[in-house]
């Protein structure tokens, strides 16, 4: 005989979106496969050394000073005081992961671990829903830790927006990589981005000596000597957790001998790498790095090399090197190749987006480019002549007509009156004082023949003979070197036509030399009228046309072939 009700007896709970569940709130809800807090529980006694010396509480934690003051977001986050999601970004070893560890500490709070590398959006959903449900039921709140969140695709990323607006869970995501661009800016917006920085050698020196002597470390059983503990220190390069494992395969070495100091020679057996001669804050340090510029300087790719290659082994910051590469790229090789700097650029970025090891070869490239490029250093002569004129007291108040005028009341002082846009001449080139009174005619930049500067080299007399009005340069007889041939045949290029430019008329400082007589009297068929019986040349300078041209350039001039005042002829001549 049957007793109780002929149908089996189930618990429904009624959900807020009017569906039913079979299971009931204290049921425990299977988690998603890829998701839980392995690895965030008391570490065993056989777990790695940088695993047992993870610090149990915030004021354990070396390093990160400026995230760690009274109210600051990470306190906030560990503490549990805000649940306000939260993104770490920094290099390797400098405590993301012994941050998510202080918060899956936190009582109050259901810590879900998942790493981005075998999670997928099933996992991610899982994890909401479960979350979602328990707080429905007044459960705890979750936390998610997501480490490598920049190995989400977008549509994982997405699949978090919802829940970390509304809350239904607090994120914590890793990432080594710059999250402007490996995070959509959704998820971005809803966090609060931390940045962690390299632990100094002082702070891995701590960690280190902590280690040995803490019963959770080594507890005494070794000693470190100063030259062993100096290069683990620069071995690890800010890595807390390359310091630590060097320091237990050492630890290893030295008692598997019967040895209680871990010397240099074990040091560098243990780690399979030699230690680099090499002192950060003495004379090794500067040596080393003068070598290297010295080399890059002597066009040395072989020699540059080498000395790069030893300050990556021994550590060296590599925001340092790159610095010294851009400062390079502008102070020898200059406008010889204007490309160098984009390279050095690009480079310094690279360390800054992809970090150590793989951003050695973006500065070994940079260090290769600058190395066999073609060098001038007539940008720092320049720089260094217009610097010390300036504090030696020269240069005098702007010309008024350059001065702004813009605001009202400024036309009535003067300001701007006479300017003359150079865009009004088709060249893009017009006669102007723009130096101070007491400059006027200094020339502080001085181009080499090297690389691309040849060109420029060519273009500034043109430049400045258009810009302060003066005559061509007189032609030479007799022999010549290659380089007077260059400017002689430059000059004469543009003899007439930089007189076309405005160079003859100073009456009229406001007028544009696209309405000067020269440029009519070509639009009339006629030549243009010239001082010091300059016509002549000018013309046979025009019809041989000019340096690095091919034969008969000169005669296409007329049909507008050339048209910028790199050739020495005005556009508007030779178009109308």
């Amino acid at each position: 005989m049957r007793i109780g009700p002929p149908w089996p007896v189930l618990s429904f709970v009624m959900e807020t979106d009017g569906l039913f569940s079979l299971a009931s709130p204290e049921a425990p809800t299977a988690g998603p496969a890829a998701a839980g807090t392995a690895g965030f529980g008391s570490p065993s006694g056989d777990a790695p050394l940088p695993v047992r010396m993870r610090p149990a509480s915030l004021d354990e934690l070396v390093g990160q000073k400026h995230l760690l003051a009274p109210g600051a977001p990470l306190r906030q986050l560990v503490t549990g005081a805000s649940p306000m999601s939260v993104i770490l970004w920094g290099p390797p070893g400098t405590g993301k992961t012994t941050i998510a560890h202080l918060v899956a500490n936190a009582t109050d709070r259901k810590f879900v671990a998942m790493s981005a590398l075998t999670a997928g959006v099933k996992d991610v959903r899982a994890v909401i829903d479960t979350a979602r449900r328990e707080r429905r039921y007044g459960g705890p709140p979750t936390v998610l830790f997501i480490d490598e969140v920049h190995r989400f695709s977008k549509t994982q990323q997405d699949s978090l927006l919802a829940a970390v607006e509304d809350r239904t869970v607090t994120l914590l995501a890793a990432t080594t990589e710059n999250p402007y661009f490996s995070v959509i800016s959704p998820l971005l917006s809803r966090c609060v981005l931390l940045t962690l920085q390299s632990l100094d050698e002082q702070d891995v020196r701590e960690l280190i000596r902590r280690a040995i002597a803490d019963e959770r470390g080594l507890g005494g059983a070794v000693t470190l000597s100063a030259e062993a503990e100096d290069h683990v220190v620069r071995l690890a390069s800010g890595d807390v957790r390359k310091a630590l494992t060097a320091l237990e395969a050492a630890a290893g070495s030295a008692l598997a001998q019967d040895v209680r100091e871990i010397d240099l020679a074990t040091a560098e057996k243990a780690v399979d790498v030699a230690a680099v001669r090499y002192d950060r804050d003495g004379d090794a340090h500067y040596d080393v790095i003068s070598a290297f510029i010295k080399s890059m300087r002597g066009s040395d790719p072989d020699a540059a090399l080498h000395y790069l290659a030893r300050m990556l082994v021994a550590g060296e910051d590599p925001r340092f090197i790159a610095r010294r590469i851009v400062i390079f790229a502008s102070e020898d090789v200059g406008m010889a190749d204007p490309q160098a700097l984009l390279v050095a650029s690009a480079a310094a970025q690279a360390v800054q987006n992809v970090g150590l090891p793989e951003a050695g070869l973006n500065l070994a490239q940079a260090v290769v480019h600058l190395a066999t490029a073609p060098k001038s250093n007539s940008v720092t002569t320049a720089l260094g002549e217009a610097m010390a004129d300036v504090r030696a007291g020269r240069g005098g108040p702007v010309p008024p007509h350059l001065r702004d005028a813009h605001y009202p009341g400024s036309r009535g002082l003067g300001h701007g009156r006479g300017y003359r846009y150079p865009h009004d001449d088709p060249r893009g080139v017009v006669r102007q004082q723009y130096a101070p009174d007491d400059l006027t005619g200094a020339d502080y930049y001085r181009p080499t023949d090297h690389g691309a500067e040849r060109l420029v080299a060519e273009r500034v007399p043109r430049l400045r003979r258009i810009v302060r009005g003066l005559g061509p340069a007189p032609r030479t007889d007799g022999d010549e070197s290659s380089s007077a041939r260059v400017s002689r045949t430059v000059t004469a290029s543009v003899g007439t036509r930089d007189r076309a430019a405005g160079g003859a008329r100073a009456a009229d400082e406001s007028q544009s030399s696209a309405d000067s007589e020269p440029v009519e009297a070509a639009v009339a068929g006629e030549s243009p009228a010239t001082d010091g019986g300059e016509g002549s040349d000018g013309a046979a300078a025009d019809a041989s046309g000019g340096v690095g041209e091919p034969p008969g350039a000169g005669a296409s001039a007329a049909t507008g072939a050339e048209s910028d005042y790199d050739s020495g002829a005005s556009a508007g001549e030779e178009t109308r």
